[in-house]
């Protein structure tokens, strides 16, 4: 019977390092490759800083500042009370106080006030020229006061009725004290810089007070 020959056995090898140390030896420690260093990534915005502290409840916005003139400095309130006019007392008699206030009017024409801004009243008769308009009837009288073109007269009773002018001229030319006492008070809220009085000084102090 023929011999059949025996295969080669193969022993199978573990996988590993290929040679197992030696008795007694212990095996070397790997080194680390030398290369580049990982660079470390953005810091995150959330992440506190290293020492302080982390983000906490938002903080309450600083007090609106009042509001201030181009200075600098805090703008003061305005004031509401109406300025008081100027009163100048021109003496004259109850007879001579319209040629009085004739002349005063002439000087403040003169010295470049526009006619529109003079109110006359008249305590006593009135001035030739308002006698005049009101002959033409009250509508077209008071049309041209309205209007405010020209120095306009009336009578010291209307003066509630007329409007307020920066220059009211009132001439005490008649009347009685009581007429005088309405009428002067009246036209120092018209005149919005300049009241003239024309009369009686002692007669208009004790209506408006000393000193005027």
């Amino acid at each position: 019977m023929p011999l059949i020959p025996q295969e080669p056995q193969i022993h199978e090898r573990a996988q590993g390092p290929s040679a197992a140390p030696a008795t007694g030896r212990t095996a070397p420690t790997p080194r680390p490759v030398p290369g580049p260093r990982p660079v470390p990534g953005p810091r995150s915005a959330s992440a506190p800083r290293p020492g302080r502290p982390g983000p906490g409840p938002a903080r309450p916005a600083p007090p609106a500042q009042r509001s201030q003139s181009p200075a600098g400095k805090p703008q003061a309130p305005r004031s509401t009370t109406p300025p008081v006019p100027q009163i100048q007392l021109i003496p004259a008699s109850a007879d001579g106080a319209l040629d009085a206030a004739d002349e005063a009017i002439d000087l403040l024409l003169d010295a470049g006030r526009a006619p529109g801004d003079i109110l006359v009243l008249t305590t006593g008769e009135q001035h030739p020229w308002a006698a005049h308009e009101l002959s033409f009837g009250e509508s077209a009288y008071w049309a041209q006061h309205d209007a405010g073109d020209d120095v306009f007269f009336a009578d010291a009773d209307a003066v509630a009725r007329a409007r307020s002018r920066p220059i009211v001229v009132v001439v005490v030319n008649g009347g009685d004290d009581d007429a005088v006492a309405r009428a002067l008070p009246l036209a120092r809220e018209r005149a919005a810089t300049l009241l003239v009085v024309c009369g009686d000084s002692e007669r208009v102090d004790a209506v408006l007070g000393a000193g005027v």
